[in-house]
């Protein structure tokens, strides 16, 4: 199915992986030029330089800057320029006991997970609504619906980002200008395979088998299984796509079933 992307412009902030590389990867392919954030600009370079690969003659730049620091993400705001497309995926996550995270890290959390989502919202979303046309899709979590109690910081954050985009879906009505959230489930991203890595290495265990017990334990899941970050990103790009004109303030489930509840 052509997405209509084709000369689309994009950003898509924590995208040199996980999600928001398959993401990024996947609106390459569909014709749209992108831009990418990470870190290191190291790490940012080599990524782009990859995704140039995936089509011939693909428009990808790359920022790096950390969310966390007010200064470098005041930069990137001005560098971003005018997109079409927003995706705020950027997002950090640790699992640790509610008394053990002091007020320094839930700063931390609520400026990553939070604020960037606001910040670069606030930079683009009026040249989307001048131009007559525009879309921003918040990667959220099954976590900001079912906060669990050992990543409570986490899935403040990620509630929080719920109500972020409701109310900003509102501010677009009679346009053609799309707000919307995406429920992710346990994904498998880098950052997850790294620490289930460390843990059955700690635990003398095959990262396999320590991955099928964990997928096995979310007694919840449809699935029964991780979800890969492609499966994610196919959602994000039909909300990307022009295909997508009659979906505004909605919150969509790519959860594999996980929640028991419905918004």
């Amino acid at each position: 199915m052509d997405l209509e992307l084709t000369g689309k412009r994009a950003f898509v902030s924590g995208s040199t992986q996980g999600i928001g590389l398959a993401i990024a990867a996947g609106l390459i392919r569909a014709g749209a030029a992108v831009v990418i954030n990470g870190r290191e600009e190291g790490r940012v370079r080599a990524v782009a330089d990859e995704l140039r690969l995936l089509s011939p003659g693909a428009d990808v730049r790359g920022i790096a800057a950390d969310f966390a620091d007010a200064g470098q993400v005041g930069r990137l705001v001005d560098e971003v320029g005018e997109v079409d497309i927003l995706v705020n995926n950027v997002g950090v996550f640790d699992v640790r006991p509610f008394g053990e995270i002091p007020d320094a890290e839930w700063q931390r959390y609520f400026d990553v997970n939070v604020m960037s989502g606001v910040r670069l919202s606030r930079r683009v979303i009026d040249g989307m609504l001048s131009r007559g046309w525009g879309r921003i899709i918040f990667i959220s979590s099954e976590s900001g619906v079912n906060v669990p109690a050992d990543m409570t910081h986490y899935g403040v954050t990620k509630a929080a980002t719920l109500a972020l985009a409701n109310g900003l879906a509102k501010t677009t009505r009679g346009t053609r200008v799309t707000v919307n959230s995406i429920l992710g489930g346990p994904t498998y991203s880098e950052g997850v395979a790294q620490a289930v890595e460390q843990i059955a290495q700690a635990q003398g265990m095959p990262a396999s088998d320590l991955k099928r017990a964990i997928a096995a334990g979310n007694t919840t899941s449809l699935l029964e299984r991780f979800i890969e970050p492609d499966e994610i990103a196919h959602l994000a790009l039909y909300l990307a796509s022009p295909r997508s004109s009659a979906t505004n303030g909605a919150a969509l489930r790519a959860d594999g079933g996980t929640l028991t509840t419905t918004l």
